[in-house]
């Protein structure tokens, strides 16, 4: 009684006709259709990136110039009219399309078709159509348009009763996207009811375009399945055929017994719309909205004082769109108030009325677009129009409110009298910034509202990496990166088997360094570090018990035996956590002892120290036999070699890699002793990950509670897990994604010609790749397999994971020139014989961005930016566009020729 389900090879051409097994694998590993996926993914990372070089490569392949051939012999002109008046990137994502169009196609929910029809030969013909359909129980369930979709298969694969009708998961060609087969239960009802029911068991809303039993599913790559039952392929339930086939081939398709849920759109009555407010529940007025002591609705109406948007002459959703991007700056990403404040506008309850608007998803698009600038541009501020309203409206530029004023912890407005100078983040310059003192999150710049920011990012993240909610615990979001930071230091440690390739010399395999220090004044919150490095480093620590109390009873032994006596052999053993006060002769010893065999081959495991006073640690390097541990900290960073070669007994003569990590947290002026000027050379800086503490300006800590006893549990847990990790790890994506982030990075070092930026950019992929790779491995844990007592396995990085890596390679080359900038120019400058040259914070980079106009062309850039040629010119807005710092505005016509404008989104650090 086999049945399964059908396919179409070709949906234009081909027959609607049974899949078996050997076809469905067939396909799934075509040539053909695994080029289409890819082609179709790069196109649409092109345009979604504006990446104007991959869009003009691929508008100049064989493959499209064939695609617009067609378009032009389109026989209706209406239509190739139609066609051609598109953008490029619109023709480019139609191709894109008929690329997924021209898979092989799927169609799950049906074993057969009836043949009612007459192909030209005259033979009978298989449609694929809904009065022809047979019915075997399979449904299929699409939720699309996700930016993470491996999370939605770790949710199902938590719910056992629907993994047992669960027979194929897959990624879609879109790789936004995630499809589930699974079988109905007849009595939940049809298969809209199915959908519906098994969605929200997800937490997530079915589609009800989707509800169709002959719809598509479009073959996906092999490597993208996640997921697939062999019983797929004969699956019937003749129950659900005979109850429900008769029904769908009437075309009666909607769900029995659930619906599908409305999108959540408030539309107040018409009374009172205009003035934005919210209803208090003991008064008939709504309490006018404010922000900092000013009205907003003021500011609204100053905004759009000369003439509000309108069907006639304006796109209204865009005007919502960008209203709602400026009210989530004024409210510090509030999405709930700004969501009240677009709704009390006229002209958005008319576009509510006239065609259901979802306001509610305007305003989160517009959080995801400032979240995505965020990613590199840490501060935000209102567009020049709603900047001018707010000047308009209350007598004051942005500027002098904002550091009038500032958030407290609770919520309150409070005055912000008094002021303190605090060095900038993002220049790494001699310049210093006067910011309000405590300043509010996200609402400032320097060093706090750099910290802020990069809180909130951290913050946003910890849906998809869930233990940095446990690592964070305690702690106000501006401490969050130094915690990150911190917990990834000892995490990489754990991971000690573990390698990976880099783009320098990839044919080495390289091993995850941490050379960090965690700088605050005293007393600002450094006691979070104790707290990780007790529960993470557990594993090592419980592992050198052993070892230390092998070599206590040796020395016990030695000295009962006298000095004339004979003397056992000292142990070999493994101590791999070392404190600052370890002498040189037993840290290198213990260095070279601490070697396991992994997968047949020896390996030296890292040994590591984590101090809490680096004063401290400094001060007793200075003498004594553990005298000067400098050159191991320089060469630990990329475990060079060193030997030894001394006369006393003690001090063997070998040579070794140096495997060490170490984690310190200390204060400016023990930094300044460990690296300044003297020894700046020595290129110790870029080694180091230096990651600052803010003041706590007077604040309280919170009181504590045992909110999650569970918290610490967890960190120990993954501790252990990590700690039996080995093998190479799947991190290519992200080092290619860090060789193109390296390399815009350096264009702009070389059109500032700073030596500086240059010197302290080099090593920060390192950093990045580094601290991010355990947060990744935990997130795709799920793909490792154990082998004996240790974990490994192969994944595949994605987005999520590159957003991540981005982040912490972001704050690490701020974290650079924060600390280091000023002493990397004056080494340069000493090294030139031009000490009178300041290190200015505004490179010329920035100060040509900032002549541009905020919309402008390209020979607005060969201006501003004093270039010789129009394709320097595309390949500067190009670096800006990949870096969010301007988008595409419009296309207009000169002279027969398309050109562009373009228009800046954020400002450049």
């Amino acid at each position: 009684m086999k049945k399964g389900f059908c396919y179409q090879e070709n949906t234009r051409y081909s027959q609607a006709v049974a899949c078996s097994r050997e076809t469905f694998w067939k396909e799934v590993r075509k040539t053909a259709n695994r080029w289409a996926i890819d082609s179709r993914r790069a196109i649409l990372a092109a345009v979604e990136q504006k990446d104007e070089a991959a869009i003009q490569q691929w508008m100049s392949s064989s493959e499209y110039q064939k695609f617009l051939e067609k378009k032009h012999q389109l026989k209706r002109e209406s239509a190739r009219k139609k066609f051609f008046e598109k953008s490029q990137e619109d023709q480019l994502l139609a191709f894109a399309q008929e690329l997924k169009d021209n898979l092989t196609a799927f169609i799950f929910s049906c074993y057969e078709f009836d043949a009612t029809a007459t192909a030209k030969s005259g033979t009978t013909f298989r449609r694929r159509r809904l009065a022809d359909c047979h019915l075997n129980g399979l449904v299929m369930l699409d939720i699309d348009h996700v930016e993470n979709p491996v999370a939605i298969w770790e949710c199902l694969q938590q719910h056992e009763e629907l993994m047992q009708r669960t027979k194929l998961v897959h990624i879609t060609s879109s790789k936004r996207g995630i499809r589930i087969i699974f079988a109905a239960d007849i009595k939940v009802g049809n298969l809209a009811d199915n959908q519906i029911a098994f969605a929200e068991a997800l937490g997530y809303q079915a589609d009800s375009s989707c509800i169709d039993a002959t719809r598509n599913s479009f073959a996906p790559k092999e490597e993208d399945i996640l997921y697939i039952e062999d019983s797929i392929f004969e699956y019937y339930d003749e129950a659900f055929d005979k109850k429900f086939t008769s029904e769908y081939r009437k075309g009666n398709t909607q769900p029995l017994h659930y619906q599908f849920p409305n999108r959540p759109t408030p539309n107040p009555s018409r009374e009172g719309r205009g003035a934005a407010g919210a209803v208090n529940e003991n008064q008939q007025e709504p309490t006018p909205v404010t922000w900092r002591g000013h009205s907003v609705q003021a500011i609204i109406d100053a905004r759009f004082a000369e003439k509000l948007p309108c069907a006639e002459d304006s796109n209204r959703h865009n005007e919502s769109l960008k209203l709602a991007s400026d009210l989530l700056v004024l409210f510090d990403g509030d999405k709930k108030k700004t969501l009240q404040v677009l709704l009390a506008q006229p002209w958005v309850q008319e576009i509510i009325d006239e065609r259901d608007e979802d306001v509610e998803q305007t305003v989160e698009s517009a959080a995801e677009r400032m979240a995505e600038r965020e990613k590199k541009y840490l501060t935000q501020s209102p567009s020049k129009p709603m900047q001018a309203a707010i000047e308009q409206a209350t007598g004051k530029t942005y500027a002098e409110i904002i550091s009038r004023f500032t958030t407290s912890r609770n919520g309150s407005t409070a005055d912000a009298q008094s002021e303190q100078t605090v060095p900038s983040l993002t220049g790494g310059s001699k310049t210093e910034l006067s910011v309000p003192a405590g300043e509010a999150a996200g609402s400032g710049s320097g060093l706090e509202g750099s910290l802020a920011a990069w809180g909130k990012q951290i913050e946003a993240m910890m849906d998809d990496y869930p233990l940095l909610r446990d690592i964070c615990k305690g702690l106000k979001p501006n401490q969050y990166p130094a915690a990150v930071f911190v917990a990834g230091g000892l995490m990489m440690t754990l991971m000690t088997r573990c390698t990976y390739r880099f783009y320098h010399r990839p044919e080495e395999l390289r091993r995850l360094n941490c050379s960090a220090l965690i700088i605050g004044d005293p007393a600002s919150g450094k006691s979070f570090a104790t707290r990780l490095y007790e529960l993470l480093a557990a594993p090592i620590e419980n592992a050198d018990k052993v070892g230390m109390e092998a070599i206590n009873a040796y020395r016990e032994l030695v000295k009962s035996l006298g000095a004339n006596k004979d003397k056992p052999k000292k142990p070999k053993v493994l101590v791999r956590i070392h404190p600052a006060r370890t002498s040189n002769a037993q840290f290198i010893q213990d260095m070279v002892n601490a070697q396991e065999m992994v997968d047949g081959q020896p390996m030296q495991l890292h040994l590591f120290t984590f101090d809490t006073e680096l004063d401290n640690t400094l001060s007793v390097q200075r003498g004594g036999s553990w005298i000067d541990k400098q050159s191991l900290q320089l060469k630990a960073f990329h475990n060079e070699k060193d030997g030894q070669a001394y006369s006393n007994a003690d001090s063997v003569l070998q040579q070794f890699k140096v495997v060490w990590n170490f984690i310190y947290t200390g204060t400016p002026i023990a930094l300044k002793k460990m690296v300044n000027s003297s020894n700046f050379g020595s290129g110790l800086a870029t080694r180091l990950t230096c990651i600052p503490l803010p003041p706590t300006n007077f604040e309280m800590i919170d009181r504590e509670e045992r909110d999650d006893p569970d918290s610490d549990a967890r960190l120990r847990l993954w501790a252990e897990k990590l700690d039996r990790m080995k093998g190479e790890l799947s991190l290519g994506k992200i080092v290619n994604e860090l060789y193109d982030w390296t390399a815009r990075r350096m264009m702009d070092a070389k059109d500032n010609d700073s030596r500086a930026d240059e010197m302290l950019l080099k090593r920060c992929a390192y950093h990045g790749l580094n601290f991010a790779a355990p947060f990744i491995v935990i997130r795709h844990w799920d793909s490792m397999k154990e082998d004996g007592t240790f974990f490994c396995g192969e994944f595949e990085t994605d987005d999520t994971d590159w957003r991540l890596a981005e982040m912490l390679v972001n704050i690490q080359y701020a974290c650079q020139r924060h600390f280091f900038g000023k002493m990397a120019e004056e080494y340069f400058e000493e090294q030139t014989q031009e000490a009178n040259v300041k290190y200015r914070r505004m490179s010329k980079t920035i100060e040509a961005f900032n002549r541009l106009p905020e919309e402008f062309t390209t020979e607005d850039v060969i201006r501003c930016f004093a270039l010789s040629s129009a394709g320097s010119a595309y390949s500067r807005i190009n670096r800006l566009m990949k870096d969010h710092a301007v988008e595409k505005s419009e296309e207009y016509k000169e002279n027969g020729t398309t050109k562009v404008k373009y228009r800046k989104t954020a400002n450049l650090l």
